[in-house]
């Protein structure tokens, strides 16, 4: 039964892996751009989350409002004023330029905020739990956070393959220089990709906040290792597998949990590595991208 239990708290928690996987998912999707400060665009969602609730009261949902429109914003406009002309430079200088945000966002967060860890109240939520036999129970906020993934992934499927913006963004993942020939503005493309990572990572961040009682300017650092694995273990490409990926991910790290509190990370690396070494196109293999 407590086998059983921890492979029902890794479905969970895999949703949260897969909720922080599926910005970076769209952005290397789209853009081919390997986001290396995605961690940290995490951290700076759930700062603004608490900016939210300690300045203007309200409760972490309705925080919500405010922080993935804020990213969803900065996103547009990293795009298209620093990534952008990156991209006209090489295929490397981005992968650079997000390397460089990754070090300059935990350090400017010490400045602001101090290396401690500030709180992102949740109230009884983080307590609450729906109790389905004896031995297995599930958190309410794990659960949340699943349906959450879910839904999000299904929307941004379907705002993909439904809309105007969205299928320009596919065109652009699939062949970008046949969307400039057709006479469409691949940088707004580009930069509305980015603006979805951005809002996705942000939201994410928030969970990542809830689910751990609040946050440091650091997290990022591991927060962006779970979401780089889910993407690759679940497959490039394919939104769906990020969530086949961050389940892989998080029943690893919960079933070793009930052998040894040390070994979480270590399995979770081990199972990433050999998904890796036996099947580097991923669970889910997509054939074109996004």
């Amino acid at each position: 039964m407590a086998l059983l239990n921890a492979v029902i708290q890794g479905i969970l928690l895999g949703g949260l892996f897969a909720m922080a996987a599926l910005g970076l998912s769209i952005a290397f999707g789209v853009l081919r751009v390997v986001n290396l400060a995605h961690g940290e665009l995490m951290t700076v969602g759930a700062y603004l989350a608490y900016l939210s609730l300690s300045t203007l009261g309200v409760n972490v949902w309705v925080s919500l409002l405010v922080v993935v429109p804020v990213m969803a914003f900065a996103g547009y406009w990293v795009q298209r004023l620093v990534l952008q002309r990156a991209l006209r430079i090489s295929e490397l200088s981005p992968l650079l330029v997000t390397f460089g945000l990754a070090i300059m966002i935990p350090n400017a967060l010490i400045e602001i905020f101090s290396n401690n860890k500030v709180a992102i109240p949740t109230g009884n939520l983080a307590v609450q739990s729906i109790t389905i036999t004896d031995g297995i129970t599930i958190g309410v906020l794990p659960l949340i956070t699943m349906i959450v993934a879910v839904l999000l992934i299904a929307g941004v499927q379907q705002f993909l393959a439904r809309t105007k913006v969205g299928r320009y963004m596919r065109a652009a993942a699939d062949d970008s220089d046949t969307l400039r020939l057709m006479g469409i503005d691949y940088r707004k493309v580009y930069a509305y990709a980015m603006a979805l990572a951005f809002g996705i990572a942000a939201l994410a961040g928030v969970f990542f906040g809830m689910r751990q009682g609040g946050v440091t300017p650091f997290d990022g650092q591991l927060t962006v290792l779970f979401a780089f694995e889910a993407v690759i273990i679940g497959g490039l490409g394919s939104l769906w597998g990020t969530l086949a990926g961050g389940i892989v991910l998080g029943v690893a790290q919960t079933v070793a949990g009930q052998i040894s509190p040390e070994l979480p990370l270590l399995v979770g690396n081990l199972v990433f590595l050999t998904i890796l070494v036996f099947r580097p196109t991923g669970i889910v293999k997509s054939k074109v991208a996004i």
